[in-house]
């Protein structure tokens, strides 16, 4: 009886060790800084000096690998934009010399993969046959945005074809970014079209992300 209790006791301390434990899924969610932000509460942190443009943009993109390309995998996202860090070292330029371009200055915005961007970014619509399709010029509110000091971090997936050339396609799904997963309940449709834009600021992989409406989207 007597050698049980010290193995008794290393049992309940190694449970009460093992339920202490952080679960590896939830360490980067527990580091992300800037979850439910608002634009107010943003431009206040770069007021303060809080953090940079850059900060903000590295945690969201390492947000984006986490959660969506690896973890979840909640595909709401069909690709980077490779030049989001660029971006925000010249805005955190513009903020040291005292220079805001507007309301937007700094904050993450995710398009949805059907508004036209003149960039190193392919505008698809979600489908394969648009895949390096690189239009000649920005979109009316990519320009607007990026005049306001936006960071574009990449595209949204999307119902292909926002759900406009048939009946029988699947809400959320797309041929470039494949099936766009519901956050809370990962087996649940997102609905759509603007799948990956919902989904993308509801999982906190943007601060703001731009959708369109087709049909129900």
């Amino acid at each position: 009886m007597k050698k049980t209790i010290p193995s008794l006791t290393a049992l309940l301390l190694a449970t009460l060790f093992a339920c202490n434990q952080t679960p590896k899924g939830k360490e980067t969610t527990a580091e992300f800084r800037f979850e439910e932000y608002t634009i107010t509460r943003l431009q206040q942190g770069y007021d303060n000096g809080d953090f940079t443009v850059t900060d903000v943009v590295q945690a969201y993109l390492d947000r984006i690998n986490a959660k969506d390309d690896n973890g979840p995998t909640l595909n709401a996202v069909i690709q980077v934009n490779p030049d989001a860090l660029a971006i925000a070292a010249q805005l955190d330029a513009e903020l040291k010399d005292g220079k805001k371009r507007g309301p937007m200055h700094g904050v993450p915005v995710l398009l949805k993969d059907n508004i036209d961007t003149h960039d190193q970014m392919e505008t698809t619509a979600g489908s394969r046959a648009l895949s390096g399709s690189h239009p000649l010029q920005d979109s009316y509110i990519a320009m607007k945005l990026r005049e306001a000091g936006a960071v574009i971090l990449g595209k949204a997936n999307l119902s292909e074809w926002a759900n406009f050339r048939g009946n029988l396609s699947s809400s959320g799904w797309s041929g470039a970014g494949g099936q766009t997963k519901n956050p809370y309940v990962l087996d649940r449709n997102p609905c759509g079209s603007s799948s990956g834009s919902g989904v993308a600021v509801s999982a906190n992989l943007t601060m703001i992300a731009i959708g369109t409406e087709t049909n129900g989207s």
